[in-house]
């Protein structure tokens, strides 16, 4: 049985790694995004995959959104809330326009996507919800308190509604990815990388996102409905919880 699955932030790095490793399960995909159209353009010429624009942290163009890609290509049986944006700044340098932004995306995404399937969902008595957190929101992080409240906040999302969804046939689980190598991680200069980030990641090595993507598709299948309410970690032994 072919699922219907959204991945949002689904065109470039860790969601588009996440959306072509659904499209392999089996899956129907559309991935959403925010703003680069040439990008979601190749992604689509490249995967098949239709692509999607708004940004998640608009109630109303979430509920649009996902109106037509039901219109599209069925109901939604697997929500992966990927999205996410940094804006890094030390706590008494942060704007409020710094902190919104952030929550808005990363944290009210959860909600604003969720809430517009989990309806469905119930009825359906079938839903998989996935969350991309973040070590940061583990550990908290310096320069990112407001990125580290959100993904937090992810993971507390994630237990409870987990324990509502769970006589509806509905898990939620969230992943909390450690150092993954994309474009991101490309930016950083060679020295931080070998003497600040690699010393603190027992495997020596960043993660992949392909290896995020292999436990999304874990998390979404059929046969996965007993792993609901928790947080995988993938992170090199970086930090344990």
């Amino acid at each position: 049985m072919s699922r219907i699955a959204i991945v949002t932030g689904g065109s470039r790095g860790i969601g588009a790694a996440i959306s072509t490793a659904l499209q392999a399960q089996g899956c129907t995909v559309a991935a959403t995004y925010a703003g680069n159209d040439e990008k979601a353009a190749a992604f689509t010429a490249e995967t098949g995959i239709k692509t999607y624009k708004w940004d998640v942290g608009d109630y109303d163009a979430c509920a649009a959104g996902i109106a037509q890609i039901e219109a599209d290509l069925g109901p939604v049986d697997i929500l992966v809330n990927n999205a996410g944006i940094t804006r890094d700044a030390p706590f008494h340098k942060m704007s409020r326009d710094q902190w919104q932004q952030v929550i808005d995306t990363n944290l009210n995404g959860l909600f604003n996507m969720t809430h517009n399937v989990w309806g469905g969902m119930r009825e359906r008595k079938f839903g998989r919800v996935i969350n991309i957190s973040s070590i940061n929101g583990q550990k908290g992080q310096f320069a990112q308190a407001n990125y580290s409240a959100a993904k937090a906040g992810d993971i507390g999302f994630t237990k409870s509604l987990a324990q509502e969804g769970a006589r509806a046939g509905i898990t939620v689980n969230a992943i909390c990815p450690g150092y993954i190598n994309t474009e991101m991680m490309s930016t950083i200069p060679d020295k931080v990388m070998n003497e600040v980030i690699l010393p603190q990641i027992p495997a020596g090595r960043l993660g992949e996102a392909e290896e995020i993507a292999r436990g999304v598709a874990f998390l979404a299948a059929d046969d996965a409905g007993f792993v609901n309410g928790s947080t995988m970690t993938i992170n090199g032994a970086q930090y344990l919880t």
